[in-house]
């Protein structure tokens, strides 16, 4: 390193230009050398991503690919559900409910317990059942009345709500023809539940699961009663009274 002030002692016989031009290149490096550490360090600081670039989503990115928790709400209103959620039922509806199971499951039960079939008592379930299919329609209807429902009262709603309706009315119609109405009433059970827990927008998820478990056991009882028809002798109730 060359001192100004030792310039004539150290390097006697050199111009002073000289000592004044090694000055200047020494401080055109250094001046580059600071452009090159500078340009060096944004470089790096640019290739680090920081948390609001890692976790920011850009609205157009949401329009192409859409909103994964939109998704995940829609399909949690479809019917996501386990048959745990039936904890969660308010006491009035569970008790209700298991009520509405005694006149499927008396029918089959008194028919068992004497080994005949009585077309009587499989009519009058039948009509029950009807009824319930009816009633279940309904409820689909009256759903999606409110301001605030996530059913809207559009053709798919109001329109699938009075299939049932239309099932129980054929269903009534065979009267001479227990198998048949039967048929037409489990038909209207399962496409109900059909209807509530996949096709349209839906209840809680305590209901899904109280519908579930009424539904397989009215439809049991139904079939129970075709079985003791198959099986069993037919007899009519007035001839029990004589």
């Amino acid at each position: 390193m060359i001192r100004f002030s030792s310039v004539r002692r150290l390097v006697s016989g050199v111009p002073k230009w000289r000592c004044v031009e090694q000055t200047g290149a020494r401080g055109y490096f250094s001046s580059i050398q600071q452009r090159f550490d500078a340009h060096a360090s944004s470089v790096l600081k640019q290739s680090r991503p920081t948390s609001t670039h890692r976790w920011t989503i850009s609205p157009a990115s949401r329009l192409c690919h859409g909103d994964s928790r939109g998704t995940t709400d829609r399909a949690a209103s479809k019917g996501n559900f386990s048959l745990g959620a039936l904890t969660q039922a308010p006491k009035p509806a569970i008790i209700l409910g298991l009520s509405g199971l005694i006149p499927f499951l008396s029918a089959p039960t008194f028919m068992a317990a004497t080994q005949s079939f009585y077309p009587e008592v499989a009519f009058a379930q039948m009509v029950y059942g009807a009824s319930i299919v009816s009633f279940l329609g309904g409820a689909r209807w009256g759903f999606a009345l409110p301001a605030g429902s996530p059913a809207q009262p559009d053709w798919m709603n109001l329109g699938n709500s009075v299939v049932p309706s239309l099932l129980a009315w054929m269903a009534l119609l065979c009267r001479d023809n227990v198998v048949e109405g039967a048929l037409l009433v489990i038909m209207g059970l399962g496409l109900t539940l059909h209807y509530d827990l996949t096709l349209l927008p839906g209840y809680p998820p305590w209901f899904k699961a109280m519908r579930t478990i009424l539904t397989l056991v009215a439809t049991f009882s139904l079939v129970a009663t075709l079985i003791i028809k198959e099986y069993c002798l037919e007899q009519n109730i007035s001839e029990m009274k004589k």
